[in-house]
Order: C-alpha cells, then sequence, then structure tokens
C-alpha cells in the first residue's frame, strides 16, 4: 500500500477533516497517532477500520499544553525511531465582527491555530532531522487565508494568512533536510464547522462554488494528504493547495 510503514501524527482527529485523514492514512498502511481533545473519542474506529488495532494509536491532550505535546512527541520518538508525516489540522473557528474583537478572542484563535502549529512543527522537525531520512509536514489552512473571510472572521483569516506565510518559509529552512512543507487549503467542506453556520449563508457560499455548485466532503481533502504524506509528492514542498472547487467568497 501507498502508506506502508510511514507513521504519521494528525492533530484535530476526531471529526472532520482530521477523522477523513485517519481513516485514509489507515486504509494505506499507515501507523496513525491521532490527536484528539476528548478521552476515548476515537475508540470507535478501532471497530470501523479493520487495520486500527495494529495501527491507531490514540493521543488525548489539547494541543494548546506544551508539555503534553513534547509527551506526545517523545512517545512517538521512544516508540517508532522516526516520524514521517505531521498533519497540523486541530483548529477553530470564531465569528467575531471586529468592533467586537478583543484579545481573549484572538489568544484562543492563535493559540491554537498558530502557535500550537509553530510548536508541533519544530517538535516534528527534529525528529525527522535526527533520523536524516526527511519527511512531510502538511498544514491544514483555508481559502479564508487567501482570500479573507466572511463579515465575522478578521482573527480566522488572520491566522491561516500566518499559517500559510509559515509553511512558505519553513518550506525554505527545512528543504536541505528533505523535509517538504505544504499547505491544504479547503474551501466550503462539508463538516461541522461549516454547518454551524445559518443554512442560507451555506446556500450562497455553496452557489459562488464553480465546480458542480457542491460543498465538498472531508475525503476529499483527506485523499490528498494521503499524496503529500507519500513518497509519490517527493518534489512538491512549499505550496499552498486548494481544494475548493474553484470555489470565491
Amino acid at each position: 500500500m501507498l502508506l506502508d510503514g510511514k507513521v504519521i501524527l494528525v492533530t484535530g482527529s476526531s471529526r472532520g477533516i482530521g477523522l477523513s485523514s485517519v481513516r485514509q492514512f489507515l486504509r494505506a498502511g499507515a501507523k496513525v497517532y491521532a490527536n484528539a481533545r476528548l478521552e476515548n473519542s476515537l475508540d470507535f474506529l478501532f471497530e470501523q477500520e479493520e487495520s486500527a488495532v495494529h495501527l491507531l494509536k490514540p493521543l488525548y491532550f489539547d494541543i494548546r499544553d506544551t508539555q503534553k505535546l513534547k509527551s506526545a512527541f517523545r512517545l512517538i520518538q521512544k516508540s517508532e525511531g522516526k516520524l514521517d508525516c505531521l498533519v497540523n489540522n486541530a483548529g477553530i473557528l470564531e465569528d467575531v465582527t471586529l468592533p467586537m474583537l478583543n484579545s481573549r478572542i484572538l489568544k484562543e484563535i492563535f493559540e491554537t491555530n498558530v502557535f500550537a502549529l509553530f510548536e508541533s512543527t519544530a517538535l516534528a522537525s527534529r525528529i525527522m532531522q535526527k533520523n536524516g531520512k526527511g519527511g512531510s509536514i502538511i498544514n491544514i489552512a483555508s481559502i479564508c487565508g487567501v482570500e479573507g473571510g466572511m463579515r465575522g472572521q478578521t482573527a480566522y483569516s488572520s491566522s491561516k494568512g500566518a499559517v500559510l506565510a509559515f509553511t512558505y518559509t519553513a518550506a525554505k529552512e527545512l528543504g536541505s533536510d528533505g523535509i517538504r512543507v505544504n499547505a491544504i487549503s479547503p474551501g466550503f467542506i462539508d463538516t461541522d464547522m461549516f454547518r454551524s453556520g445559518p443554512k442560507e449563508i451555506q446556500e450562497n457560499l455553496i452557489e459562488g462554488v464553480y465546480l458542480n455548485q457542491r460543498v465538498g466532503q472531508p475525503e476529499e481533502v483527506a485523499n490528498l494528504c494521503v499524496f503529500l504524506a507519500s513518497d509519490s509528492s517527493s518534489y512538491i514542498t512549499g505550496e499552498n493547495i486548494r481544494v475548493d472547487g474553484f470555489a470565491h467568497i
């Protein structure tokens, strides 16, 4: 299989794109360390995915907890001796109009969407450098980071813009070690985050998608994650790949 022997860590794995990515990685033969905040929230995968018994390793902690994040990477290093791919997927969205934005909301969004991503990438890169065989880091951004978000998404879109700038520079810094760093910018994907908004807004957004005017599926993002984690993408780095059906906000 495409990812046989690969060791992958996915953050924010309990639903949406993260959960779909875990499923696709398992089906491609990878050993997956899946992070989620809620204890036992990934147990159902052991019944639904045949390979999960041997290949799935749940890790329950909040990625904003630096000490627990470091412990997770130490566990992977000790148990596997390597890390082939990190998927920085965990993220939050709060709709707050600019006049109502405050430091508490900004801190919460950036701690999850940006600061934890910086920390996890630094920790992953150390393992990859030590192993000497490179690796792949995949940052889940958003088309909001490219085009700006809707009303109320100033903080969220700014955090995703930071993820993109980080991706480009990290690719330059880590390329000499054979570590590839890419971003994926999903558009309107059928996740809890997208469905949390008013239905009329969802419908208006989907009308702006040129590809069949439909919402995307998490699996369509996960399939790209599998490709970027594999050796088939060995000469691709510093890219932001949109998975949005050619949508515009």
